[in-house]
């Protein structure tokens, strides 16, 4: 388990996947602050963020606590995809918004 939080391997698992902090912020539903605060180690990963975060870097929950840092929970098992898909619709509409904005 890591002592602090990996921020490059986040940052490298989210660059995999096409996407950056602003956008995981509005996956996970917390502000940037709340966000930046997590990548400073200065805020818990909480367990449904855990699982979140592995579903959206595909990896296992376990992975996601061990760099997430000491104090990151193993959440118990099982996927809340439509909790998922809710929160990637929402983000999609976001982007169309801001895209149709700056035309």
């Amino acid at each position: 388990m890591a002592l602090f939080f990996d921020q490059e391997w986040f940052d490298a698992r989210l660059g995999e996947r096409g996407l950056n902090r602003l956008a995981l912020s509005a996956i996970l539903g917390v502000s940037m602050d709340a966000l930046d605060d997590m990548w400073k180690d200065q805020r818990e990963i909480t367990p449904r963020e855990v699982k979140l975060l592995a579903e959206i870097l595909g990896v296992t929950a376990q992975e996601i606590a061990e760099r997430g840092g000491v104090s990151t929970p193993v959440p118990a098992t099982g996927i809340d995809l439509p909790v998922i898909v809710a929160r990637l619709e929402a983000l999609e509409r976001a982007v169309a918004e801001i895209q149709n904005r700056m035309k």
